[in-house]
């Protein structure tokens, strides 16, 4: 009796397929770090790239918004008020940047071998997981200049940083895969990324935002996990459970629905990559 195997073109909305992804794990493991490694190779600093960038910008917003335009930091120093937001947002917009142009930058191994393509937008997003280290690491020792001992809540960081891993997974999905036929997104994402810092709570705090508008406002999933690192470990306001809660619900639909998008665009991208 012959057994036969047929082969059917994917269609629809599908789920990702976790044990193929766990087959492929040292493909994300050695795209991972060479993305890491691209990004401070040959460069004098080299890591020292992730310190000097989030400590110059947070320098700048501090003169400019801190100082000259006196914006409210809620009680607590402007520079740590600013790089407790910065550390997270950094790995947002790196992760939304690099994600959106995975695909395209690795065209000839998407026409040429076969592997989850999940992987690359995924190793995107896990190299800049050192950065991000790196910039909690540094907000440590600003806390210890400024002699801010962290909350209780400070237990809750895990959650925060689940919230932002969910949301920047997600629209990396959903950018990555609309990037493969429309290279303008390449090219969008540079600008309105910086766009949104200012539609985040990274150089104001959220109590700056009417109340009437604060529900809308907490739609963005950042103002939650930056609100949120700003009380677990400065104080500054209670825990903002309700923006937590709705950015959480927020990322969770991000990464779903990228998911599955990229999932459903992922048998053309080798034909158009």
């Amino acid at each position: 009796m012959t057994n036969w195997t047929i082969l059917r073109p994917s269609s629809g909305w599908r789920l990702i397929d976790w044990k193929e992804l766990t087959r492929y794990k040292d493909l994300l493991y050695f795209l991972t770090i060479r993305g890491i490694k691209a990004r401070y190779a040959q460069s004098i600093l080299g890591v020292g790239w992730a310190i000097i960038q989030p400590l110059f910008t947070t320098l700048v917003f501090t003169v400019v918004f801190g100082n000259l335009a006196g914006i409210s930091s809620d009680g607590v120093p402007y520079v740590i008020f600013s790089f407790a937001a910065m550390a997270p947002w950094n790995y947002f917009s790196n992760t939304l940047t690099e994600s959106s142009n995975s695909l395209v930058q690795n065209a000839n191994m998407i026409t040429k071998v076969y592997f989850p393509r999940l992987v690359l937008p995924l190793s995107a997003a896990f190299s800049k997981l050192l950065d991000f280290a790196i910039g909690l690491v540094m907000l440590a020792g600003f806390m210890v200049y400024f002699k801010f001992v962290p909350t209780i809540w400070a237990l809750f960081l895990p959650v925060l940083i689940l919230i932002l891993l969910l949301a920047s997974l997600g629209l990396g999905m959903l950018l990555s895969a609309m990037a493969v036929q429309y290279r303008d997104v390449k090219h969008a994402v540079t600008f309105v990324v910086q766009l949104l810092m200012y539609a985040a709570p990274v150089v104001y705090p959220t109590s700056n935002v009417p109340e009437q508008y604060q529900f809308w406002y907490s739609l963005n999933p950042m103002v939650g996990v930056i609100e949120g690192f700003r009380a677990a470990l400065l104080g500054t306001q209670p825990m903002p459970w309700d923006w937590i809660a709705t950015g959480g619900a927020v990322s969770l639909f991000l990464f779903l629905f990228g998911a599955f998008y990229f999932r459903r665009m992922e048998r053309v991208f080798a034909d158009v990559a």
